[in-house]
């Protein structure tokens, strides 16, 4: 008769005899149920059409997951069993998990692409328009990369009137993601015309930070219009769909949205010969029509209107003066006779006239009463004064005098009459 076993003991023994049998084991079975716990932890189970088994990946395996799991997929899981003893249950503690039949990163591509697309990150409305003539770049790439080394004779040989900031950041591995976001977020604060990132060809792997969200977040964000570029033209990265433009290649993008100093030297050749032709023909057609103004001007002008009646008021004063010449001397010779005869007739009447106005002059003296009162009048004056007689004391000197005769005289007696 076998020995009597506590149910820890017999949990403990299921738990060594397990844990040591399935140590490395890869189940394959379409997920049921999965949490995402706050802690980082991912708890989920698979099943197959008779039975499912617990799951459980702890933060450190769960963060370097390339896609998220969902209900219904059909998935690979790789791990080892474990026993919880105090209540008897076994889980499949799990190390990676993988897509049946497709790739984790093509997975994980699928699902950031079409969650982003929901969220309008690659709507065209959205994108900024390109700037036609950029004076200040920024490259957000390795400093050390071929890359930027190719962007660089770009540059150099396409627009040499550029400014260009160079943002170093790792463009690989587990790390690159948070550091291109940040590179990117700083280029947006330098008042740049335009912004690339990007990298060199690699491997789906090596290109794989420009795949993930934290880096769509930093383009979408933006305020710069930006520029993916990254790997080769047959790679294609979530930061193709949410960028401004999408570059095939690094040396791509500059041939993109720089232009090229010998076609805009000659486009100037050109716009400048063109000017020179224009402006020509402008000028003669100016010239053409200034002659033709200043003809008219000068048939219309108030001066030429001036001169011209002037010319013809010379013509009648001319013409005036003829005929008065000519009338006074036809007229000279009825006038001479008439005049001599009208000069005797005027002085014959003035010396008739003269002859009565004297007479008239000395009746009025004979008949004109104020003229008579004037008989036996003077002036008394004394000291240049004209007085009264009555101011005139004895022995005083004044003058007698009419329009005439004046009389110094000396006061020998005065009389009143009164």
């Amino acid at each position: 008769m076998n020995a009597t076993m506590t149910v820890t003991c017999l949990n403990t023994k299921i738990k060594s005899l397990l844990e040591t049998t399935f140590m490395h084991i890869s189940l394959e079975g379409e997920i049921s149920s999965v949490t995402y716990h706050n802690s980082g932890h991912v708890y989920f189970s698979i099943k197959d059409k008779d039975s499912s088994i617990k799951c459980v990946m702890f933060r450190s395996n769960a963060s370097r997951m390339k896609f998220r799991l969902e209900r219904g997929q059909h998935v690979i899981v790789n791990g080892s069993i474990s026993v919880y003893t105090p209540r008897g249950e076994y889980q499949l503690m799990t190390v990676s998990v993988e897509p049946f039949g497709q790739g984790a990163l093509a997975l994980a591509y699928e699902q950031l692409k079409d969650k982003l697309q929901k969220k309008g990150y690659f709507d065209v409305q959205r994108k900024k328009p390109q700037p036609k003539y950029i004076k200040k770049l920024a490259l957000v790439t390795a400093s050390k990369s071929a890359g930027l080394q190719d962007m660089l004779k770009i540059i150099d040989k396409r627009w040499r009137l550029l400014e260009v900031v160079v943002i170093d950041t790792l463009v690989q591995g587990d790390k690159s993601a948070p550091q291109i976001a940040e590179a990117l977020a700083f280029a947006d604060t330098l008042g740049c015309d335009a912004i690339v990132v990007g990298r060199g060809g690699g491997s789906k792997e090596d290109l794989w930070a420009f795949n993930e969200e934290v880096v769509a977040d930093a383009i979408f964000n933006l305020n710069t219009f930006v520029v993916s570029a990254v790997g080769h033209e047959i790679d294609v990265l979530i930061s193709d769909f949410v960028a401004d433009l999408r570059a095939p290649t690094p040396s791509a993008s500059i041939e993109m949205i720089l232009p090229d100093q010998n076609e805009i030297l000659y486009t100037l050749s050109e716009m400048e010969n063109r000017y020179a032709r224009t402006m020509g023909q402008i000028l003669v057609n100016k010239e053409q029509s200034l002659t033709a103004l200043t003809q008219e001007f000068q048939r219309q002008s108030v001066s030429r209107k001036i001169s011209m009646v002037e010319k013809e008021f010379k013509n009648l004063e001319d013409e005036f003066q003829r005929v008065m010449d000519y009338r006074l001397t036809q007229l000279k010779v009825t006038i001479t006779p008439l005049s001599k005869l009208l000069k005797e007739n005027f002085e014959y009447a003035l010396k008739i006239k003269t002859q009565s106005l004297n007479s008239l002059e000395q009746k009025m003296k004979l008949y004109d009463p104020k003229l008579k009162q004037k008989e036996g009048w003077a002036e008394v004056i004394s000291n240049g004064k004209r007085i009264a007689l009555s101011e005139i004391k004895k022995d005083d000197k004044f003058s007698i005098m009419d329009t005439t005769v004046k009389l110094e005289v000396v006061c020998l007696d005065k009389e009143n009459s009164v």
